[in-house]
């Protein structure tokens, strides 16, 4: 899949999954934006990426903050002519029982996961359609996309919520070519990921070596966590699909985890 040409911008992009995506972008051709919270973090990343022969910026972005979302996606299309990709991954979680769930810890989950791809779609829809190049919108779901877990009520809701979100991108996008789809990642060793193990190890009273195997790896077909390299090949196999043949969908990434 050849990027060349195309300018990415990818949230939470400082680490994890969107810095992996971010590379692996880089690495075919296209110009990338690393967005995040974190400032000094994103331009580190995009330091690297430049020093490794890639074309990158950091962006502080907050994705909750309109005014922010608007500002740092004008300064992108600005810098590099376009934006051609978004890919919508910015994260946090929080665990804990539906009826010990704050609502502030709620409102923040959402916020983050869900008004923050409304409001980085809408930004980069603005310039894809004024552009008339068409364009690819890639939202970071998760096998709670598909299904449940318990202590995670705000997570499910919002990544389901983000399949919804992208069949409706996908049909308004259609005449604009531009695309819109999901990857659904299984468990991948990311720091959030991380903290998560000892949060469900006290919640459920096992060992952390027992939320591994019993909860994160229960079901794959191999018990084996998936990679952030597996994540970043479907984002660029989405990036770079031709035509509208493939939008409005979603791609199961997790060892089997899940099977549609």
């Amino acid at each position: 899949m050849n990027l060349t040409g195309k300018t990415a911008l990818i949230t939470g992009a400082a680490s994890g999954i969107g810095k992996r995506i971010a590379e692996v972008y880089a690495e075919h051709g296209a110009k990338v934006a690393i967005a995040d919270i974190n400032l000094d973090a994103a331009n580190a990343t995009a330091q690297a990426i430049e020093r490794s022969g890639g074309r990158a910026v950091g962006v502080r972005m907050d994705v909750t903050d309109e005014h922010e979302v608007d500002a740092g996606v004008d300064a992108i299309a600005a810098h590099f002519g376009s934006v051609d990709i978004l890919v919508s991954n910015a994260g946090i979680q929080i665990v804990n029982p539906v009826d010990t769930f704050s609502y502030a810890d709620w409102k923040k989950l959402m916020a983050i996961h869900v008004d923050g791809a409304f409001l980085t779609t809408r930004a980069c829809l603005r310039h894809m359609y004024a552009a008339g190049k068409g364009g690819a919108i890639i939202y970071m779901g998760s096998v709670h996309s598909k299904l449940a877990s318990p202590l995670k009520a705000p997570y499910v809701t919002a990544k389901h919520g983000l399949i919804g979100l992208a069949r409706v991108v996908a049909k308004e996008g259609a005449k604009h070519g531009v695309r819109a789809n999901v990857i659904c990642p299984g468990f991948v060793r990311t720091p959030l990921v991380e903290k998560q193990i000892p949060e469900q190890a006290r919640e459920f009273g096992i060992t952390e070596d027992e939320v591994i195997k019993n909860i994160m790896l229960k079901d794959t077909v191999d018990h084996e966590f998936t990679t952030l390299d597996d994540v970043a090949t479907a984002a660029l196999f989405y990036a770079g699909f031709p035509s509208n043949a493939l939008t409005g969908q979603s791609m199961v990434v997790s060892h089997g985890w899940f099977m549609q």
